[in-house]
């Protein structure tokens, strides 16, 4: 166990946290009430661990717009502490006294100045809010001013989940000269490839992060008329889900054009190109400051692909360090050990947070000599929790115990890897050899009224349309838009192939594509895979368990590239390829392998309506019948890169 494993002391404050965190984001911040209660406390902790705070500093950018800032100091005898510290720099869209982990008051008892800002037109910033364009020039901005601080040693560091590891990004891009370090946790990047557009089709999560945490934070929430219209607006937001397309003017969402705009545009633009530029570190790792980076991420996180991906892209381009470590986690939860239903045991939870984050910057700020490089999590550049290795009971939590174990990795994708086929049989088989048949087919009819519902995955922002983490692939209470106890697998649109029970454990670790040959009777239509780890029927569980691990998806107007269209010609046979997030799971023996195949994920992404008009513009919907063949011509199969028993 490393020494920032689980403890029950912090475990405990680590669930407080994560409820006032969900409590005061959906609820106190959205009436303005919550983040001046959440600032008090904060005051008070500062106060307990003597820390100075001077708040709503104005920051100026270079075209006049100012940002709010708060900034955390030591204390010393009659106030702030005069000595030049180093800094570590936290943007936000979330409102900067939001502040659950405490990380001003804590970090700045430990020896750093730490600088917490409201991103642009974000609470009480100034200006226009743009999604991450704005966050490179101002990062760089907020930096400079940092630097010509008396406080200020000129180092700087950033940390940040998600949206803000998002604009530690896009700092790091626009290439700062005092930038020394990043944390990038759950990280917004890589758009156009996959966590905001997936193989062409949209992640309808930012519809709702624009429809609640969004408008929580906009200029125009400053107004109470506004607010109310905006609150009945996210109550409604399955509702408006079931609506699409988003038009201009037609929803309340005209109260803020900004965000309207942004989203009718993301919505409609499919194409990877300079539209999602920013953040696009897959392919412009060159503009990336050569700085020890220290990737964050988790194997059902929104972000996994890019995480992953980036460390790949960083490492081949960066002189400097660049780690890796992947949990079983969901969003932002990396201090968590159960994620959906399932458990993953007490070693997968990281619950003492601010102490291994710190240990990064106490080594690449301060130049201490320390466990990164020495000790875990930080013994080798690459750390990974395999999944799977538990004894599959029920815990006393009602949840299944997937288990499984961390190992360190001198790389990713692992250089031992065996990408091994697992080929498309008739009558829904999955096994290692071609299918032999002179021609093999499975036709099945895709209902855009009546798309497969989203039953877990890689999920945030999902909050009341979307369920994260591991999760039995049948219907329930939990499950909006499928509440009735029928596997998915029920269903007519969804085509499973699978192997016999396994005679033999089988480790499944890094990327996940499926090459599938089909066909379709419209223009446009999406297809979708599924990997799922189908546990036997057992006491606990008398139906047995289909855990979800992985997904994708491809708009098959972007069959043959991301970056531009193509329709389909009606009843030909195209090739297509669906890229799934990594994973690191064992499948044990007597498990089963599953590929599921449909042509439908909702909400995790927006339903095809097949009728092939411009993207978020379509005036009417049609029903498809799509093939997906089997045969000799037509080898369709999911590559799984297997680890050899031997080599674990």
């Amino acid at each position: 166990m490393s020494a920032w494993a689980s403890s029950p002391t912090e475990s405990k404050r680590a669930t407080v946290r994560r409820r006032n965190a969900a409590l005061f984001t959906f609820g106190l911040l959205g009436t303005g009430v919550g983040a001046p209660a959440l600032a008090q406390g904060t005051d008070a902790h500062a106060r307990d661990t003597g820390v100075v705070v001077t708040r709503d500093v104005m920051v100026p950018m270079r075209d006049g717009i100012r940002l709010a800032t708060d900034v955390y100091r030591p204390r010393a005898d009659g106030g702030a502490a005069t000595e030049k510290l180093p800094t570590i720099l936290i943007r936000t869209p979330y409102d900067k006294g939001f502040d659950p982990y405490a990380l001003g008051p804590s970090w700045g008892g430990h020896g750093y100045a730490v600088v917490v800002q409201d991103t642009r037109g974000r609470y009480k910033s100034e200006g226009v809010w743009h999604w991450l364009t704005d966050d490179g020039p101002d990062g760089f901005d907020t930096v400079d001013w940092i630097s010509r601080q008396p406080w200020s040693n000129g180092d700087v560091g950033m940390w940040g989940i998600s949206y803000l590891g998002g604009t530690a990004h896009a700092l790091a891009m626009a290439g700062d000269p005092h930038l020394k370090t990043v944390i990038p946790i759950d990280a917004v990047s890589d758009m156009g490839y996959h966590g905001l557009r997936n193989g062409g089709a949209f992640e309808l999560r930012f519809f709702n992060w624009i429809f609640s945490y969004g408008l929580d934070g906009s200029r125009e929430a400053l107004d109470s008329t506004n607010r109310r219209a905006f609150g009945s607006l996210s109550s409604e937001r399955r509702v408006f889900l079931r609506q699409l397309p988003l038009r201009r003017g037609t929803t309340p969402l005209q109260l803020a054009p900004e965000y309207e705009e942004w989203l009718v545009q993301a919505m409609a633009h499919g194409a990877n190109d300079d539209f999602w530029a920013q953040n696009d570190i897959i392919d412009h790792a060159d503009r990336y400051k050569d700085i020890p980076v220290y990737l964050i991420g988790g194997w059902y996180d929104s972000w996994a692909g890019s995480t992953a991906a980036n460390f790949v892209a960083l490492s081949r381009r960066l002189k400097s360090p660049v780690y890796l470590i992947m949990g079983p986690w969901i969003h932002g939860s990396q201090d968590r050990s159960a994620h959906g239903q399932v458990s993953f045991g007490p070693d997968a939870a990281m619950s003492q947070l601010l102490p291994w984050w710190q240990e990064w910057f106490d080594h690449f700020l301060k130049g201490k000599d320390n466990s990164v490089g020495k000790a875990a999590p930080f013994s080798s550049r690459v750390r990974i929790f395999v999944m799977g290795t538990g004894d599959h009971t029920k815990d006393a939590q009602g949840r299944m115990a997937h288990g499984g174990r961390w190992r360190d990795e001198r790389e990713w994708p692992l250089a031992r890897t065996r990408y091994t086929s697992y080929y498309l049989q008739p009558g829904g088989g999955l096994a290692l050899q071609p299918p032999a048949a002179e021609r093999s087919e499975t036709s099945f009819v895709f209902d855009p009224h009546d798309p497969v519902p989203t039953i877990g995955g890689n999920i945030s922002s999902g909050d009341g349309i979307l369920l994260q983490g591991g999760w039995d692939q049948r219907g329930g209470d939990a499950v909006w838009n499928w509440p009735r106890p029928v596997p998915l697998s029920a269903r007519a649109d969804v085509v499973v192939f699978q192997t016999p029970p396994l005679e033999t454990d089988v480790e499944v670790t890094g990327p996940i594509t499926v090459k599938l040959w089909a066909s379709s009777n419209r223009r446009d239509t999406d297809f979708t895979a599924k990997l799922i780890d189908v546990h036997p029927p057992s006491p606990d569980y008398p139906q047995g368990f289909d855990l979800n691990l992985e997904d994708g998806i491809i708009r098959a107007r972007f069959r043959d590239s991301l970056a531009r269209e193509r329709l389909m010609q009606p009843g030909t046979v195209y090739e297509f390829t669906i890229q799934l997030y990594p994973t690191a799971n064992v499948f044990r023996k007597g498990h089963r392998i599953r590929v599921d195949i449909s042509s439908s994920n909702f909400p995790r992404f927006d339903v095809n309506p097949n009728t092939g008009e411009p993207l978020n513009n379509n005036h009417g919907v049609l029903v498809a019948t799509n093939t997906i063949y089997h045969d000799r011509a037509h080898p369709s199969h999911v590559v799984l890169p297997i680890i050899p028993a031997l080599d674990r």
